[in-house]
């Protein structure tokens, strides 16, 4: 997992094409006020999901992991709460779900607050639980860039 203020983006664009591409994306002027929805930014290889949603208590989120795709996750507005644990710690409650690329874990982890302008990148290897309350629930524009594993 990696976390920072997406200022400070350039410094991870080698880390491959594809996270380029995404924070190329998310580093754009006005990128947080991108229309909800899905928009392709490399063909299926790399696409944008931007969303609003009301953050819960953590009792009502669910450790997640991916295969295919890393999570590149920017708040654009508001305040979010996010677990991230290393997934070999975890137990898998639902199987890997090839369609969505997603399965369910559960387990402990680490949590950390990322506020409007910051990001995180969550590989393969890390179980994440976004969504998550910082102190109350509250209203959250995320803009989520899916970059496929090379």
């Amino acid at each position: 997992m990696i976390t920072d203020l997406i200022d400070n983006g350039t410094a991870y664009l080698n880390l491959s094409p594809g996270i380029a591409v995404a924070l190329r994306f998310l580093m754009q002027p006005n990128c947080d006020a991108v229309p909800l929805g899905r928009h392709e930014l490399d063909g299926p290889r790399v696409f944008a999901m931007a969303q609003e949603y009301t953050t819960k208590p953590a009792s009502e989120c669910f450790w997640e992991a991916h295969r295919k795709f890393i999570d590149v996750q920017f708040i654009a507005a508001g305040v979010e709460v996010i677990g991230y644990a290393p997934l070999a710690r975890m137990k898998v409650k639902k199987d890997y779900d090839p369609d969505l690329d997603f399965m369910v874990l559960e387990g402990g982890g680490q949590f950390i607050q990322l506020h409007a302008g910051s990001f995180a990148i969550f590989s393969p290897h890390d179980a994440h639980m976004p969504c998550v309350a910082a102190d109350k629930p509250r209203s959250v524009r995320k803009i989520v860039v899916k970059v496929a594993v090379d």
